[in-house]
């Protein structure tokens, strides 16, 4: 299942605005997720106090027990993350387990520096946003 982590922006959804969507795909077995997921919290409580309008949505799925959101993509490096503004994925792939790297990929997505990688992407890549967003709270 996956856990949405805390305190989602949702007024700049209400207004009409998609939220980016920053899913970070892990594994609970892996230790590295687990520091991760500290990180993750602290990145985002970063960048909503830097940009309090902005409308982000921080979820975080395991892989095996959220296998039928994953669908067939094979993740193979951890922490696996996506950016996503509506169905259009504008960064898919492992990142380095930094704050100042999740928050660098945040800004730079908010700020429209991110454009999206369909043509690059595999199908069951780019369907993730849409099965994520279905799920929970998205």
């Amino acid at each position: 299942m996956s856990v949405p982590l805390p305190s989602p922006s949702t007024s700049a959804h209400l207004a009409g605005v998609e939220p980016l969507l920053v899913a970070c795909l892990c594994a609970q077995w892996c230790r590295t997720c687990d520091a991760y997921r500290d990180t993750l919290v602290a990145a985002r409580d970063a960048v909503r106090r830097a940009r309090p309008e902005a409308a982000l949505r921080f979820l975080w799925v395991d892989i095996e027990d959220e296998s039928e959101l994953v669908g067939d993509l094979d993740i193979e490096d951890f922490p696996t993350l996506l950016l996503a503004r509506g169905d259009a994925v504008l960064f898919f792939g492992p990142v380095l387990p930094h704050a100042q790297t999740l928050e660098r990929l945040v800004r730079s997505a908010m700020d429209g520096a991110a454009p999206p990688m369909a043509a690059r992407l595999g199908p069951d890549v780019v369907a993730l946003p849409a099965r994520l967003r279905a799920h929970d709270e998205l």
